[in-house]
C-alpha cells in the first residue's frame, strides 16, 4: 500500500475521485494504485509529486531507502 500517498491525500482534503481526475484515469485505476495492487507509471508519479509539492522519495519511496536516511548494518 502506498500509506504515505494515502496520507497525503487525506491531509489535503482529496477524494480518491478527485486524484483520479487530477491524473486522468478511473477511480478503480487509481484505487488499485494507491493501495499498491498496480505500479503508478513514471508520468503519474511526477504528477503526483507537483500536486503534494513533495519529492518523488517522499512519496514513494520507503525511508530506508531515501538518501541520507542509510541505515548501520551491525559488523558480524
Amino acid at each position: 500500500m502506498q500509506e504515505k500517498l494515502l496520507i497525503l491525500r487525506r491531509r489535503h482534503g482529496f477524494t480518491q475521485q478527485q486524484m483520479s481526475e487530477k491524473l486522468g484515469m478511473s477511480v478503480t485505476s487509481y484505487a488499485k494504485k494507491e493501495r499498491g495492487e498496480v505500479e503508478f507509471t513514471a508520468d503519474e508519479m511526477f504528477l503526483v509529486k507537483d500536486i503534494f509539492n513533495k519529492s518523488l522519495e517522499e512519496i514513494f519511496l520507503p525511508r530506508s531507502h531515501r538518501i541520507g536516511d542509510i541505515r548501520k548494518e551491525s559488523i558480524k
